[in-house]
């Protein structure tokens, strides 16, 4: 069997597929021409999967059982591999892979295997053989890129200077055989330029110089590792440098997804004219908003990467522990990582000496900087998915951005973790046969080829906002977020809450009765945020009925529903609290529960109640006293079913998300810790609610 392996449209290998042998011509960038075959050996097999996230260990095997099965039955529904790979038919075409991140996706034709497909955050690597290439996008790729891919001339080494005479390291990529100015593509990353190289080769290929650059303090480059806090001045020095070379037109463009994101946002912060364009992905945000001080709580899952970011260049391997719990539960924090590390981290140790929103926070808040500033006004192409960890960073962005001219925004929000578009299930729970696309990086393209180049791509006239609807499996359309054919849609606590099991509480579409419902919330025996700490993803969907039944819970419950309904937006619990200590944490959660009973978090959000009024300044409570409280949730667009009900829980707890409150003055940080009795008053006069977003044509 021979296949063709494209990445971004780009002719990177081609593979002879025996039984128990795969042979190879490799692309080489420089010259821009394939390598003589040879075998496929370890080295290749790794420098491959790292670009094309494709396993080829084993692939030729995994190929030829597949074959047998669709031999035997070439309509087969689902069918698992001996490797233990799932898979199941979604047309005449696609088989595609569950349970797994990164699948590879069969191609068939009239029951042939003839090509795979595995999607990235920002790329997709195509397997296909010859003759089969009209079944795939290679031939909007080649419409978009009719000439043959640069080679790459060697890398350059550039050191440069930020306005205090710091240095930063920076590799510049030029093509080969062209010898006019060239847009920019600029990469800024804590996480090692070098490593991140070859995803950006494509991008050269295609006719652009590629900047990487490690950001302060980070790899090889000079000054204080500090996250967020010197991003819009050493993002703009850089643009600056890199539109005053010869090499460059004056036009930068900036990619990159988490920190990549949050850099790109920070340098549109100072407004620099040569910056033309950004690429989003999964962005993150201001402190108090996203990470690492969410809702005014200190946030316990950021904890994995800050391990990992501790020493001045990235160490996955310190994500990974066995320890979690103990770790998580040492105070004072300030002794957490040498605890766990057996060394002290400076960032860290900062972060904890600023409890309010004050001037350490507000220089990286590119958010708050911009909006002081008149706004962001460069085109941006805005990536992120419902169950993304940094996804309150993206909801920022698409406030920042909702005012933007037509065409000079574009929003693609999927059912994906902050990891993107790499998954149909999540967790064990379905996202739906068409959770994951293929044309991210087409999109990505034409974006820049549109506003870096001048070309007419056709991108500025697609829609303005593509969305996932989780239930329906289905993509849609807007021309803004929310979507204009939503409206508010309330539903307010209602009826009795026994504390003891879940699902007492009823929602009501107006309000009732005056009542309150109390819970106890103490600290040693915190509710779980349930995620895998080593994974890194702090905001996927669970199972949380069993949490559910713990006394401190508050749950509320719509009847089982008589028709769908599909909520698209974001969210807002509007609460009325009283509690019997000076300070507590809410942490609130948007649940379906399915005809037998299972509870599944959509969206949640948390908020330390002291910064009811604002991160700026802490207001305690009064005993007794009944407080107005509002909580912004991460984004959803989900369709309940007949017979399925939807959920609002109330607690006060989320290890793994936050560092439990204490409910004392000294909030998540003391050594001492007391109860609280915490009250949701609900009805006339406090109509507690939450605010969502129906669909009024779903």
């Amino acid at each position: 069997m021979q296949m063709n392996l494209y990445i971004s449209g780009i002719l990177y290998a081609r593979l002879d597929l025996y039984e128990s042998l795969v042979y190879i011509e490799l692309l080489d960038p420089y010259t821009g021409l394939l390598k003589p075959s040879e075998p496929l050996t370890d080295q290749i097999t790794a420098q491959l999967y790292t670009l094309s996230r494709i396993s080829f260990q084993g692939l030729a095997e995994r190929l030829r059982n597949a074959q047998t099965i669709l031999d035997a039955n070439p309509a087969v529904s689902e069918f698992t591999l001996p490797d233990g790979a799932i898979y199941q038919r979604k047309d005449e075409h696609h088989y595609i892979q569950r349970q797994i991140k990164f699948p590879l996706d069969l191609l068939t034709d009239n029951g042939r295997i003839i090509g795979a497909r595995t999607p990235n955050r920002d790329s997709t690597s195509l397997l296909i053989s010859e003759g089969y290439e009209s079944l795939t996008l290679l031939p909007q790729w080649n419409a978009l890129y009719p000439n043959t891919p640069y080679a790459l001339a060697p890398v350059q080494t550039c050191r440069i200077p930020m306005r205090d005479g710091t240095k930063l390291a920076a590799n510049l990529w030029l093509p080969q055989g062209i010898t006019e100015p060239l847009p920019c593509v600029l990469v800024r990353t804590p996480y090692g330029r070098q490593d991140s190289a070859p995803a950006y080769y494509r991008f050269v290929q295609r006719g652009y110089a590629v900047v990487i650059q490690d950001v302060r303090g980070r790899n090889d480059s000079e000054g204080e590792w500090i996250p967020d806090h010197f991003e819009t001045e050493d993002g703009s020095d850089t643009i600056d440098w890199i539109a005053a070379q010869n090499w460059c037109s004056g036009s930068v463009g900036m990619i990159g997804g988490s920190y990549l994101g949050y850099v790109q946002w920070a340098a549109a912060a100072s407004e620099n004219p040569h910056l033309k364009a950004l690429i989003s992905e999964v962005t993150a945000g201001s402190a108090f908003v996203d990470m690492p001080r969410h809702g005014g709580t200190f946030s316990s899952g950021t904890l994995a990467w800050a391990f990992a970011v501790s020493q001045k260049k990235m160490n996955d391997s310190l994500m990974v522990r066995d320890d979690w719990d103990q770790i998580l539960a040492h105070r004072p924090l300030e002794e957490i990582c040498e605890k766990a590390l057996g060394y002290p981290v400076p960032f860290w140790t900062e972060w904890l000496s600023h409890p309010c929103d004050d001037a350490f926070w507000q220089r990286g808040d590119w958010y708050d900087r911009s909006v002081k500033r008149g706004g962001i006004h460069v085109p941006a192409l805005i990536m992120s998915g419902w169950f993304d960890d940094n996804g309150m960073g993206t909801t920022q962005a698409l406030d920042l951005t909702s005012d933007y001219p037509s065409g000079t925004r574009k929003v693609i929000l999927g059912p994906w973790m902050h990891s993107g578009n790499a998954n149909y299930d999540l967790h064990g729970i379905p996202m739906g046969q068409n959770a994951i696309r293929y044309d991210l990086d087409l999109q990505f393209f034409r974006w820049f080829e549109y506003w870096l180049k001048g070309r007419e791509t056709g991108i500025t006239e697609t829609a303005p906002v593509e969305y996932f609807t989780i239930g329906e499996d289905k993509w849609k359309t807007a021309g803004n977020w929310p979507p204009e054919n939503s409206e508010e849609y309330s539903l307010y606590p209602g009826g009795s809450q026994a504390n003891t099991s879940n699902g007492n509480g009823i929602l009501l579409e107006s309000p009732g009765q005056y009542g309150s419902d109390s819970f106890l919330y103490d600290p040693k025996n915190p509710a779980t945020h349930i995620i895998d700490m080593s994974e890194n993803e702090i905001e996927v969907p669970e199972d949380y009925t069993e949490q559910e039944l713990r006394p401190d819970y508050l749950c509320y419950t719509t009847p089982p529903l008589e028709q769908p309904l599909t909520i698209t937006g974001d969210a807002y619990a509007e609460l009325y609290l009283s509690s019997d200590a000076p300070d507590t944490d809410l942490m609130v959660r948007l649940t379906k529960v399915t005809p037998d009973g299972r509870s599944i978090k959509l969206a949640d959000g948390m908020l330390d109640v002291k910064f009811r009024n604002g991160f700026d300044r802490e207001i305690f409570l009064e005993p007794g006293k009944v407080e107005k409280v509002l909580i912004r949730t991460t984004k959803i667009s989900a369709c309940f079913a007949p017979g399925e009900r939807l959920r609002l829980t109330i607690t006060s707890s989320a290890v793994n998300f936050a560092f439990p409150n204490s409910n004392t003055k000294d909030g998540y940080n003391s050594t001492v810790t007391r109860t609280a009795n915490n009250t949701i008053h609900h009805g006339t006069p406090y109509p507690s609610r939450i605010i969502l977003r129906k669909e009024i044509n779903a």
